[in-house]
């Protein structure tokens, strides 16, 4: 369940930006003088901006996220594994903003009809990424120092192919890496040495 949840949280977290890409699409000043200390004012800035309120909270929840797979990583480790063979895949983080990120702000944000077809597609976007275990193309990890490899490692028990490895120093092949098994083929590895 801890890895589901996992999962959940980093999907939610890759579409941080676009959170703050609703944020700046949809939030309105109310057209009245507002006063800090007047409820009426607040009651009309939230009913002035019931996307962007959303948005602020779903944004709130991805830094929750981040801290919270921070706090994981610090965790205790595996035993080091050695890289064999690897490979930089930094561009899907790139893959995963321009094909679905960017184009869900162009959505209709005044109609009812488009903000359930949104909410609907972020809620089977989310449910396909985590199936295909496809959560680690974060664009948010990226803006965070993060790099994604596709590598070869020698376990202590066995050889592995093809895993892919979340991290946030730069690998080499020949390296003794400690890691935490995010999947069954995805670790986040955490430095190392050669």
């Amino acid at each position: 369940m801890s890895n589901t949840r996992r999962k959940i949280d980093l999907y939610v977290l890759s579409l941080a930006l676009l959170f703050v890409f609703f944020i700046i699409i949809t939030a309105k000043l109310p057209e009245c003088p507002f006063l800090i200390g007047d409820q009426t004012s607040w009651l009309t800035l939230a009913e002035l901006n019931p996307i962007a309120i959303i948005s602020f909270l779903f944004l709130a929840y991805c830094l929750y996220a981040y801290k919270k797979f921070d706090f994981d990583l610090k965790g205790a480790t595996d035993i080091p594994f050695e890289v064999k063979k690897i490979e930089g895949i930094n561009y899907e983080h790139l893959t995963f903003l321009a094909t679905y990120v960017v184009p869900l702000i162009s959505f209709d944000f005044g109609s009812g009809r488009h903000m359930i077809v949104l909410g609907l597609l972020l809620i089977v976007m989310g449910v396909i990424y985590i199936k295909t275990d496809l959560f680690y193309q974060n664009p948010s990890l990226a803006l965070l120092g993060f790099h994604i490899y596709r590598a070869d490692g020698s376990f202590k028990t066995g050889d592995r192919d093809g895993i892919i490895l979340v991290s946030r120093s730069r690998i080499k092949a020949g390296q003794k890496i400690s890691y935490i098994k995010l999947d069954e083929r995805i670790y986040y590895v955490k430095g190392g040495s050669v």
